[in-house]
């Protein structure tokens, strides 16, 4: 049975990765939802996406949710989404109450902290992000593993 650190070393950068594109998959549903209602819900919100607020949280979820999915530009992307997701928690949620359960605010939430742990912790393995530095011959090896 292998060690603790060798598991760690070993699959942390790939879970890194796997929580990346997960996370990136499912933000990008919203986006999707509030520009075409895709996937399609039963009773679908009326979004003017051509507001400053509808529209811009749509377009940082769908381009957001790209970039998270092929890890490019992950830290910056990341910041901006932990930020949306912020905002959209305090001006949303902690109005209607204290406790996120009772709120709504549970999901946004979660984004914002799983948003910024990708900031801290940058794309992973499986990056482009990681592809693009070795590319540049920048870093290479554990290095790279933990720069990404």
């Amino acid at each position: 049975m292998a060690d603790a650190t060798s598991l760690r070393l070993t699959w942390e950068p790939r879970i890194l990765s796997i929580l990346r594109i997960v996370t990136g998959l499912l933000f990008l549903q919203h986006g999707l939802n509030k520009f075409f209602n895709f996937p399609p819900v039963a009773n679908p919100r009326p979004y003017e996406l051509f507001t400053l607020v509808p529209g811009l949280a749509g377009i940082l979820e769908t381009f957001g949710g790209l970039l998270l999915i092929f890890g490019l530009f992950t830290r910056p992307v990341a910041f901006l989404l932990c930020g949306e997701m912020a905002v959209a928690y305090f001006m949303s949620h902690a109005p209607r109450g204290l406790y996120t359960y009772t709120n709504g605010g549970a999901l946004a939430a979660m984004y914002c902290f799983v948003f910024l742990y990708l900031f801290v912790a940058g794309g992973g393995e499986w990056s482009l992000d990681r592809l693009l530095r070795r590319g540049a011959g920048s870093t290479s090896g554990t290095a790279a593993r933990r720069a990404a």
